[in-house]
């Protein structure tokens, strides 16, 4: 990645940024990792009380790119189908037809994804991993950019279904908005008439010059101590005594997917340790597994990721 490549892929990114955030007051660290997620063609998951923006964000991230959006309200009788599409029968061109389901969308927001039942859930893992559906034997692309923000209501556990690991191990980032600080939530309530933001918001770019983001943010430069230094993270997660399984291979991947998309919003075009620092726990933290005994002392996965961080010595050079 050149200067002059880095320069323009971070004004971009402040400009997208920016534009997320007249419709999401006083969230910008929340914005930014969830573009960075979407440029990096990962999903994500955000787990967090009702009313804090969840479905804004999804909204105003697809109009920003000028994309299509969907919402999959989850439920306990929600279908596989009703997800991914149905193939009919066409009495007048004696043929089969497939009719799209909502996860064919820019940005898909699948709400209180753990209501639905673990059958229903796995309808979305092929296309989170492969960027496509199958039906009937035929496959089905659903283009780019593609991102699936899936949501989790920490309050209420009746009637809900726990995410496999397989399907959280899908996910690249896992984080929550929180509530807005005191002078933002003065500026939603000044605006109160106005009940959807994301409907004033005009589009910064198209989705084929977010793909070819996607593409150029893979050329950012990572040195092999800085590979080296994740790899010593994932390894540390799984040695560790509290946990029962760490991050896998996969979860090394996905963090250096991701500290590339950040050193390039930074105008950077390479990765430094301290991009390893900052995203590792909203990677690495929910695929962990913590043995029964630390989750009864309250230990969470989050702790785990840190200490591993507070204990696991970042190289001295520069990435």
């Amino acid at each position: 990645m050149s200067a002059e490549q880095s320069a323009w892929f971070a004004q971009t990114f402040d400009e997208l940024v920016a534009n997320i955030g007249q419709a999401l007051l006083g969230k910008e660290h929340a914005v930014r990792l969830a573009l960075t997620c979407m440029i990096a063609d990962g999903h994500l998951l955000l787990e967090d009380a009702p009313g804090t923006g969840k479905t804004s964000l999804a909204k105003a991230i697809a109009a920003t790119v000028q994309g299509t959006h969907s919402r999959i309200q989850f439920t306990p009788d929600l279908l596989p189908s009703d997800v991914t599409g149905v193939t009919i029968y066409d009495q007048g061109s004696r043929s089969f037809d497939f009719h799209p389901g909502p996860v064919f969308a820019s940005v898909v927001l699948a709400d209180e994804i753990n209501r639905a039942s673990p059958k229903t859930q796995s309808a979305l893992l092929e296309v989170m991993e492969e960027a496509r559906v199958t039906v009937d034997k035929v496959s089905h692309q659903v283009g780019r950019p593609f991102m699936v923000i899936a949501t989790q209501n920490p309050i209420e556990q009746a009637g809900t279904y726990r995410l496999p690991e397989a399907q959280l191990d899908r996910f690249l980032v896992k984080t929550s908005l929180g509530y807005p600080d005191r002078a933002s939530t003065v500026r939603i309530l000044s605006g109160a008439s106005d009940r959807d933001r994301t409907k004033s918001l005009l589009p910064k770019i198209t989705t084929q010059a977010v793909a070819e983001m996607s593409d150029l943010a893979t050329t950012v430069h990572v040195e092999d101590v800085v590979l080296d230094y994740v790899a010593r993270l994932t390894e540390a997660t799984r040695e560790d005594a509290q946990t029962v399984v760490g991050a896998s291979v996969r979860g090394s991947l996905a963090l250096v997917r991701l500290a590339k998309v950040w050193a390039a919003s930074q105008g950077r075009g390479y990765v430094i340790p301290d991009d390893i620092k900052l995203l590792a726990e909203p990677v690495l933290a929910h695929r962990l597994i913590l043995d029964t005994e630390a989750e009864f002392a309250g230990v969470t996965a989050r702790q785990v990721v840190a200490r591993v961080l507070a204990e696991t010595a970042p190289p001295a050079t520069r990435g």
